[in-house]
């Protein structure tokens, strides 16, 4: 929510997730919608449907389409995953347009804003915000789930399960 902040997103602008289907991305997505901005959502073609059901407008399979060339003009273009460099997008903002890199614009302080999660915690709530869950692991799986989100493939999210002995 902190990185979105940042572009102060309206309710007239688009907004282009890029790794829509991650756990970063997934959210972005939905919180885009709640602020009331158009949402395209960039993703791989097995995702598509997943993204859209999370209120995209739009989608692009980045693995056939590549969203600099579509002659698409976008307020707030938000690197979920770190893989764009701003020049490369530049040519896709509009005038007054932001470029957000999820690793390098979220900040350095882990400070979590109780508000903020308040306000999270009342999207889920009024069903504006839903998690995203691939797979659930537990504890003693982690080398695995760890494994398998290094493959950079996952939908969402990753859970790790902690069994817990109430004595």
């Amino acid at each position: 929510m902190n990185i979105l902040r940042k572009a102060n997103v309206q309710p007239s602008q688009k907004v282009l997730v890029y790794g829509a289907s991650g756990s970063v991305g997934t959210f972005a997505v939905q919180l885009t919608k709640v602020f009331g901005a158009t949402a395209t959502g960039v993703c791989s073609a097995s995702n598509l449907e997943m993204v859209k059901s999370l209120g995209a407008d739009d989608v692009i399979d980045y693995t056939t389409t590549d969203f600099t060339c579509n002659g698409q003009r976008y307020d707030v273009i938000l690197d979920a995953v770190g893989k764009l460099s701003r020049s490369r997008v530049k040519g896709s903002l509009t005038q007054t347009g932001r470029y957000l890199n999820v690793l390098t614009d979220s900040g350095t302080s882990m400070k979590i804003d109780v508000a903020d999660l308040l306000i999270l915690k009342d999207f889920i709530e009024v069903g504006k915000l839903r998690s995203v869950i691939d797979r659930s692991y537990p504890l003693e799986k982690i080398v695995d789930a760890h494994r398998y989100v290094d493959q950079g493939h996952k939908k969402g999210n990753v859970i790790i399960t902690l069994l817990v002995n109430p004595s």
